[in-house]
């Protein structure tokens, strides 16, 4: 696993570029603390405590399927939950701390060791890149983290925590992806639990469509965010994949379940911009293979030898999982890929906008595979026939090498959708069309079919694959 370098000496002054910098301005403060975190055993509820700019903060989860009664986990079981605390204590923190970019991190009760403090400056420098380049500021100069000495990894012989490895949690975000994340498991996991983090009443919807037990598990971000966001400090993209991840961890712990799958795609490794310097800049750090490996790695080496977290989509691209979803007519009344659905605030749409990049995406990726009847019942008009939308399909060709601030496919695959549609008559005529492929002219594209193919590094255990290696 890779670390960034860790980085010293850290000055605000020393970091802004005027020419990128938001008119956001640090929270005062030089020094974030992470006080303490507790799960309360007898209502499920876990609070984290921190300090920054002398104000107290608690950010609060409720687990879910929880009673009163309910029993105490083996001694085993109970060690995991609280090194599985530690990790979403630390991780949830980057909410906080953004406001400041504070240069100094206190842990008042456990401490990372130095294994766990490189791990933690890796999230910095990767999951908080795209919120350093909106800001101004040079992200790898967030890695200020210190660790203790190491401390020795789980041995062979921990005691057993008895997780069921037939019980599957499946994180539950609205969208395509999870819908055929959850129609693959269907038949293989003897249990399947779909889990969704937040309120967001679109995903509740979408369960209802699914049927089967289905989880939620509140969060409530301290207000005081909210407060000094709206006061102009600095604010911007966390990689909360990486924090829903840690609290899933805590319930799979809790529940006893032993896997955790979420549906992140290879082409979520694809940087969504290189900044300056060339380092790369990626909205999805946290759904990449490079994290999903480096979070194995710390539930392996800390937490509990037998949970399995892995992407079961990790080998296929965008197209490939939007053919697929296709062919499942029965999935298409309820999901939305629209993030207007999904603000802390309340959903801002009615299911799609049409007008931000994941519309454009999800609409362009699914063209190929459908015919405009099929994708209008869907979204409730054409957008390849809305010119004044152009643009915004245009950014997803990144011809200019960069892309929207999404979580959208990989450059390449846009440009093989637009190409293939030219070749439709049912879609060839949509102005959008004709002015996408107007811009490809002389463009090397690959074609739909080279892109549908599953390939790539995973951690998906052999008898889940889509398709073999």
């Amino acid at each position: 696993m890779r670390f960034c370098a860790l980085g010293r000496g850290l000055t605000l002054s020393w970091m802004m570029s005027p020419a990128k910098a938001r008119s956001g301005r640090p929270l005062p403060g030089q020094r974030i603390e992470l006080l303490d975190r507790h799960l309360d055993w007898r209502s499920g509820t876990i609070r984290l405590h921190y300090a920054l700019a002398g104000q107290q903060l608690t950010e609060t989860f409720q687990l879910p399927e929880w009673s009163t009664d309910q029993p105490l986990a083996s001694a085993a079981r109970q060690q995991a939950i609280e090194a599985a605390l530690d990790l979403l204590h630390w991780v949830a923190a980057l909410s906080y701390w953004k406001a400041s970019c504070a240069e100094q991190w206190h842990f008042a009760k456990r401490q990372p060791d130095a294994w766990q403090a490189a791990w933690l400056n890796d999230l910095l420098c990767h999951g908080m890149a795209e919120f350093a380049w909106h800001n101004g500021l040079d992200a790898e100069r967030f890695a200020v983290i210190e660790g203790t000495p190491p401390a020795a990894p789980l041995p062979p012989s921990a005691p057993a925590s008895g997780l069921d490895p037939n019980h599957y949690l499946l994180p539950l975000g609205g969208g395509k992806d999870s819908l055929v994340a959850w129609h693959r498991l269907q038949g293989q996991a003897q249990r399947l639990v779909t889990v969704q983090v937040g309120q967001a009443p679109r995903i509740a919807a979408v369960a209802e469509a699914l049927g089967g037990t289905h989880w939620v598990v509140s969060r409530q971000i301290d207000p005081k965010l909210a407060e000094w966001n709206a006061a102009g400090a600095f604010n911007g993209h966390v990689p909360i994949t990486a924090i829903n991840a840690a609290i899933l961890v805590v319930v799979a712990l809790a529940q006893g379940a032993g896997r955790v799958v979420f549906a992140n795609e290879r082409s979520a490794d694809e940087a969504t911009l290189h900044d300056a310097q060339g380092r790369p800049v990626n909205h999805q750090y946290a759904k990449s293979f490079a994290f999903e490996r480096a979070f194995d790695a710390w539930v392996h080496r800390y937490i509990d030898a037998e949970l399995k977290v892995f992407s079961l989509l990790r080998r296929d691209r965008e197209l490939a999982i939007c053919r697929e979803f296709a062919a499942l007519p029965a999935l298409h009344g309820a999901f939305s890929s629209c993030n207007r659905n999904f603000h802390l605030s309340g959903s801002r749409t009615e299911r799609w906008c049409g007008e931000c990049p994941k519309c454009h995406f999800v609409f362009l990726a699914l063209a190929p595979f459908m015919s405009p009847p099929d994708l209008i019942a869907i979204f409730g008009q054409n957008l390849l026939m809305r010119s004044d939308q152009t643009a915004g399909f245009m950014a997803l060709l990144a011809l200019d090498a960069r892309k929207p601030f999404e979580c959208v496919g990989e450059a390449q695959e846009a440009r093989a959708a637009a190409r293939a549609l030219a070749d439709q008559a049912a879609w060839a005529d949509c102005p959008v069309v004709q002015r996408l492929n107007e811009h490809l002219a002389g463009v090397s594209v690959p074609t739909v079919d080279d892109l549908c193919q599953p390939s790539g590094a995973h951690l998906i255990p052999e008898g889940l694959r889509h398709a073999p290696d």
